[in-house]
């Protein structure tokens, strides 16, 4: 199970939408991590409200834990099957692989949280009798755009509001997001600028060097009544060079502290969005960003008649010259660090890589390795799949997986 660090709660913090959607609960922020999280192959649960008392704050805890089993996997049947269900604490514990903490509040001997239960995908579908198979979008480059005070900045300097993007786990989403960490490259190859361009050949060679195959641009311009005041985020989400809308909407926070609050509420709303969007058939790929350039082939010579040379005597021949060298994005699964090292030696114990090294790092999503390889794309597929990998091609990008799914780890037991 995923823990986090018990933390005091002095009130829930609210939201307010001004485009008419009323008072929402916004929950509250620890640490930002450095990178995207998100527990691939989960259903997730958010919002269960657990009120608990025991002989002391671990007790209690504990308890409020076991009970957010029971209910997440209640909300979950509900969700899936149309009824509520019911499975035995030993049953959930094997099939519970994450405990997420949105709010809590910890007492000597009472506990009240608000948490999510993330659930294993193929263990819960089985149990409820339902398709576990989703259909995803194609992998789609994610530029969080802030403007404040009308200086606009993508990865240009770290943002609340690319953190809150990583923030984001997107296990359960439809969307392949391909989020980045803002480091080394991305902040000269996805910036301000960039995303006011609508050249698709530019486009296409960054979105080829992150293995992805189009792009979505989430935008919000803060505007502050005054330092420290209330603070109105305007929120807008667009689709590819064109930045076609998808959704726009306004939140208002009070102060300054609540801006976390106000950016994970954003986030989901926007998130939702794309999905809704990509059901309705509105993500298609631009047919002028999918589409390659011919690479132009030199005329061949015409044949010229020569006299036939004199034998001479055979000479054995030299292995032919090396293939030539083709460079492509090799998209694989990442939990974690150990996964990442173990997944570049193995791409590098393939006969006919010269090198291969991870260009953008997502721990516990999808990270990209940059290789170079002595043949074809389809060559390198089929050197893959012989050693174990199950690959997907698409142009210029291959995704590779190993065949068994990883296990949950087990959680703690209530003491």
């Amino acid at each position: 199970m995923q823990f986090r660090r018990p933390k005091t709660v002095l009130g829930a913090l609210s939201v307010l939408a001004l485009a008419g959607a009323g008072i929402m609960a916004a929950r509250g922020q620890g640490g930002a991590p450095a990178g995207p999280v998100g527990a691939a192959g989960s259903f997730e649960v958010s919002g269960v409200k657990v009120d608990v008392s025991g002989k002391s704050a671990e007790i209690a805890r504990q308890g409020g834990w076991r009970i957010a089993q029971r209910k997440g996997w209640s909300m979950l049947s509900q969700q899936l099957t149309g009824t509520p269900g019911s499975l035995s604490d030993s049953a959930l514990d094997a099939i519970v692989t994450g405990i997420v903490v949105e709010r809590e509040q910890i007492g000597p001997n009472r506990y009240i949280a608000s948490l999510g239960v993330q659930f294993d995908r193929a263990k819960a579908g089985s149990i409820l009798g339902v398709s576990i198979a989703v259909t995803h979008s194609p992998p789609m480059l994610l530029v969080p755009l802030q403007y404040s005070g009308g200086v606009g900045q993508v990865f240009e300097r770290d943002t609340a509001w690319a953190r809150a993007w990583n923030r984001l786990r997107a296990a359960g989403s439809t969307i392949d997001y391909v989020r980045l960490r803002g480091t080394g490259a991305d902040k000269l190859l996805v910036d301000t600028g960039q995303t006011l361009r609508h050249g698709r050949n530019w486009w296409r060679t960054i979105l080829d060097q992150y293995g992805a195959v189009d792009m979505l641009v989430a935008e919000v311009q803060l505007r502050r009544d005054y330092p420290g005041g209330p603070i109105v985020g305007i929120f807008s989400a667009t689709h590819g060079p064109d930045k076609d809308p998808i959704t726009s909407f306004a939140l208002r926070i009070d102060n300054g502290d609540a801006i976390d609050a106000l950016f994970d509420t954003a986030v989901a709303r926007i998130d939702k969005a794309y999905q809704a969007a990509l059901a309705a058939g509105r993500l298609h790929t631009d047919a002028v960003l999918a589409a390659r350039p011919p690479v132009a082939q030199p005329a061949a010579p015409a044949p010229e008649e020569v006299p036939l040379p004199t034998p001479l005597p055979s000479v054995e021949a030299t292995p032919g010259a090396t293939a030539a060298t083709t460079s492509l994005s090799v998209q694989v699964e990442t939990p974690n660090a150990a996964a990442v090292n173990a997944s570049e030696s193995a791409v590098r114990g393939v006969p006919g890589v010269r090198s291969a090294t991870t260009t953008s790092l997502a721990l516990g999503g999808i990270s990209v390795m940059r290789v170079a390889f002595d043949g074809s794309q389809a060559a390198l597929r089929a050197a893959l799949e012989s050693r174990g990998w199950s690959v997907q091609e698409g142009p210029g990008v291959l995704r590779i997986r190993r065949g068994a799914a990883p296990q949950a780890s087990p959680t703690p037991k209530a003491q």
